[in-house]
């Protein structure tokens, strides 16, 4: 069997045997400037093959790795250190290594023998953090078992094969990039790292790469829809796009499927809980993030009451898996109860099994003692031609509790008032928005999740986080 490449970046390949050489090379590296078991190192990477190499060495020496983002600031950074422990740095970012002693990824690595190494399956293998909506985000630990667990789980959902070739412009730092990474090594599969996300670079490979699986969130998806020569790309080696993250946005989905012929599968995890769900290949229904793959136990909880509730009536999304992370740091705060993963988001259970997501529970908005789903009304303001993008959230008002906002980003021009009525026309009046802002774009984590706090601060109302 010869020893093909798994990955590519730019005009470099790496084989199998080539970024286990070059990872014990810089395990070694490492372990030099006093890495071992038990440590945490701070790894804080654009997209480049050295990341791989970093997490790969990080964990031949029974470490762990504390991604940071390579988008934060100085004060994220620094208190992502404190709030970890960690004690050693890797990586290519300056704001880290002016913070502590860093070993620079450009710097040569040497290949070595690679080294028969078992970690602990309880040890910790990676913390990354959450999302940051509101205050410093938290840091999520996975032990090597639960992150196994996760990577099993991706594997099968996608039914991905060492045939299969998949991109990767999402960041290493967040949970998705790592886990598509992590999950291409584990199948046997090929993959390019991008450097950055760019839609015309991103379609030429999927011709010249032959890419079978592309993976898609909310930001990549609005580039993919509405990129003015879509059909000049050639997209049949695809065999489906992979939404995550964020619901499906069904206007969008089906403008792609539309000039491209290529479906798309939803799936459906947390940083907590990498997969959930995920849409059967031949059974794609976007209006839902598909069923719970097996390994993994969903159930959904009267919001109040904590019971659980018959098939169609929504409720708090529970968890139950052996992929769960292993806490938070800091530890204040225990999400689970009784065993069960308490997510935050509101969804429900079809008679079929499948789970439909309305809204996150810390986002919903209260009217008049009506819960309101921000991405109710965000689907139907999608749904104009005009609408690039869009947000809503909630400000105070008075007896009322809440009044709807939506921050409204546009490509064309649009009247409040004609984007009032189409929502009039679709919606109870509870859920409409009092006001209608327009903005030149929705502030959003990589991940493609809204940043709604920011939105409140700019256009509604000082943030209570």
């Amino acid at each position: 069997m010869t020893d093909a490449p798994v990955l590519a970046f730019d005009d470099l390949t790496y084989t199998r045997s080539q970024l286990d050489a070059l990872s014990a090379g810089l395990a070694r590296i490492l372990a030099d400037r006093g890495v071992g078991r038990g440590h945490r190192v701070a790894v804080m990477s654009s997209n480049r093959p050295e990341f791989v190499f970093a997490i790969q060495a990080i964990w031949r020496l029974g470490a762990s790795a504390v991604l940071i983002s390579p988008a934060w600031k100085s004060a994220e950074v620094s208190a992502a250190v404190a709030l970890s422990g960690a004690t050693h740095a890797v990586g290519d970012c300056p704001v880290l290594a002016d913070l502590m002693p860093m070993l620079h990824l450009d710097d040569p690595i040497a290949p070595a023998e690679p080294r028969a190494d078992r970690a602990d399956p309880d040890a910790d293998a990676v913390l990354v953090f959450s999302s940051g909506t509101t205050g410093l985000p938290k840091a999520v630990r996975h032990t090597h078992r639960s992150f196994a667990a996760g990577v099993r789980h991706w594997r099968d959902a996608l039914q991905l094969t060492a045939a299969d070739r998949m991109q990767i412009v999402t960041p290493p730092s967040h949970i998705l990039g790592l886990l598509n990474i992590a999950t291409v090594l584990q199948a046997g599969a090929w993959m390019r790292l991008h450097r950055r996300f760019d839609i015309d670079v991103m379609l030429r490979h999927i011709a010249r790469d032959r890419i079978t699986i592309e993976m898609a969130v909310a930001p990549i998806a609005l580039a993919i829809a509405s990129h003015p020569h879509l059909e000049g790309h050639d997209l049949s080696s695809l065999r489906y796009i992979m939404w995550c993250a964020t619901p499906v946005t069904a206007s969008v989905a089906e403008e792609v499927t539309r000039r491209t012929g290529v479906g798309w599968i939803s799936a459906y995890g947390t940083s907590e809980v990498p997969v959930i769900a995920c849409c059967p290949l031949d059974q794609p229904r976007l209006d839902t993030v598909g069923r719970p793959v097996p390994g993994v136990e969903v159930r959904i909880v009267d919001i109040e009451t904590g019971r659980p509730v018959a098939a169609g009536v929504p409720g708090e999304i529970r968890v139950r898996s052996e992929s769960a992370m292993a806490g938070y740091l800091p530890d204040t705060e225990n999400p689970f109860l009784d065993g069960w993963y308490r997510t935050g988001d509101i969804g429900h259970l079809d008679e079929d099994g499948f789970l439909r997501i309305t809204d996150r529970l810390k986002e919903m908005v209260k009217v008049r003692g009506f819960q309101v789903a921000p991405a109710e009304i965000e689907a139907v303001l999608h749904g104009h031609p005009a609408v690039r993008d869009c947000a809503v959230f909630g400000v105070p008002d008075g007896i009322n509790g809440e009044a709807v906002i939506a921050a409204v980003a546009t490509d064309t021009p649009i009247s409040a008032d004609e984007l009032a009525a189409l929502l009039a026309d679709r919606l109870a009046s509870y859920k409409r928005p009092r006001d209608i802002v327009f903005v030149p774009e929705i502030p959003r984590l990589p991940s493609g999740k809204a940043l709604r706090r920011v939105l409140k601060e700019r256009y509604g109302c000082p943030s209570d986080h």
